[in-house]
């Protein structure tokens, strides 16, 4: 399973992204997407992200089974610690 998580992005941009995945809440989606169309609607993302933020939760193949990808301004990042991956945000 992957979640997507966009916030203060176009309307577009989430129209774009019902294609291949469902909106559970404003700006949450929800999607079983194979691999090669997980990265290719990251790479539309990462594009168009703009002001906006994007977060991307998918399977991996680690001790907690997932990975996290972030695009945008502010953004925060994950942390690979000791295997464990943690979750860091910029301070203002």
């Amino acid at each position: 399973m992957t979640v997507i998580v966009l916030i203060a992005v176009a309307e577009g941009l989430r129209g774009h992204l019902t294609r291949w995945m469902i909106e559970i809440a404003a700006g949450v989606f929800v999607g079983n997407p194979s691999a090669r169309v997980r990265d290719r609607v990251w790479t539309v993302l990462a594009q168009r992200v703009g002001d906006g933020q994007a977060v991307m939760i998918e399977p991996a193949d680690n001790e907690q089974g997932w990975a996290v990808r972030t695009a945008g301004r502010d953004r925060g990042y994950p942390i690979d610690y000791d295997g464990l991956i943690l979750f860091a945000r910029p301070r203002r």
